[in-house]
């Protein structure tokens, strides 16, 4: 007892410093690891979010001009102005909507690792997409022929502006499209590693989606 009263004194009477001093070796513990966040996607992800955004709102701006121009009219179409083929069109409508169906089932096809699914899923796409353009390239020829051009009136300006540039991002879109095509046959996408192929998607279903819109507006309005 008398010894460990005398240690005790001891501890007392030294200094907070020295009594505080670590052991040799010994210290704080080390900190824990800091957990990284989560990332929402990849950087090509959110950029290829953010230029939709973009295109959202420049095809805002052209259907804004439109309606304007639409609601101040007396009589639209204008008069000796041919009138839009509305049944050929509302067929080429599914056939657009038919290729996001496809491209949709291509991202099903990546997840399970099923290349040959993923390859022919693709291929649909293309061919409904090149299909599509390849009727409204058509039907823009014999509207010409029969005297709607850009030079006629507004009407005719303004529909090959607002359907004019829809058919041109399609084409960039069929056109990103051959490029994943090529990349899927060369086996460069899988379940792990498919953001081409998903970034893809992402517009072809923009572009698609915008065409209901379009069409309705343009065609049926």
């Amino acid at each position: 007892m008398a010894q460990s009263s005398t240690a005790r004194r001891l501890d007392e009477a030294l200094p907070q410093s020295v009594a505080k001093q670590p052991a040799f070796g010994g210290g704080e513990p080390p900190a824990p690891p800091v957990r990284p966040n989560p990332t929402i996607g990849s950087n090509a992800w959110v950029g290829t979010l953010m230029f939709l955004g973009a295109e959202a709102m420049f095809f805002a701006g052209l259907i804004g001009a439109y309606i304007v121009f639409r609601v101040g009219s007396a009589i639209w179409p204008p008069p000796f102005q041919p009138r839009l083929p509305v049944g050929v069109t509302g067929v080429n409508t599914l056939i657009l909507i038919a290729s996001a169906v496809t491209m949709r089932f291509s991202l099903k096809a990546v997840r399970v690792n099923d290349r040959k699914m993923l390859i022919r899923c693709l291929t649909y796409t293309a061919v409904l997409g090149g299909i599509f353009l390849l009727i409204q390239g058509f039907e823009w020829l014999r509207l010409i022929h029969f005297g709607l051009t850009v030079s006629s009136s507004v009407y005719g300006s303004l529909f090959y502006t607002l359907i004019g540039f829809h058919g041109l991002h399609v084409f960039g879109a069929l056109i990103w499209l051959l490029v994943v095509l090529v990349r899927a046959k060369q086996g460069r996408f899988s379940r792990e590693g498919h953001v081409g192929l998903q970034t893809c998607c992402m517009y072809w279903t923009f572009v698609v989606a915008l065409w209901p819109v379009l069409y309705g507006l343009v065609y049926l309005y």
